[in-house]
């Protein structure tokens, strides 16, 4: 089981810090625009950004201890979403800024 930071517990400076990076931040934007649980390789492989998978799951885990996604175990592939509305509920804007 993969566990993420209660909501009530994340800053506003670990999350801009995890998007400061503009993989992440592409990522998020993808993962936002897919709406629901799915493969963190496809949602990149849309964008065009290449990296390699211990990158990704590099970037997964920062986005993930930063509060901004949830992951979860599916066989043996980890599927990802965007927590919006706990992030939006903590943030109000925040993401909707990044649209």
């Amino acid at each position: 089981m993969v566990t993420e930071p209660a909501i009530e517990t994340v800053t506003i400076d670990a999350v801009l810090s995890a998007l400061a990076d503009p993989v992440r931040l592409t990522f998020v934007r993808a993962l936002d625009a897919a709406g629901d649980w799915t493969c963190g390789s496809d949602v990149l492989r849309e964008t065009g950004v290449t990296i390699g998978k211990s990158t990704l799951s590099h970037h997964i885990k920062v986005l993930r201890d930063a509060g901004l996604i949830r992951t979860r175990v599916d066989g043996v592939r980890r599927l990802v979403t965007l927590r919006y509305d706990e992030v939006e509920g903590r943030f109000p804007g925040l993401l909707a800024m990044l649209r």
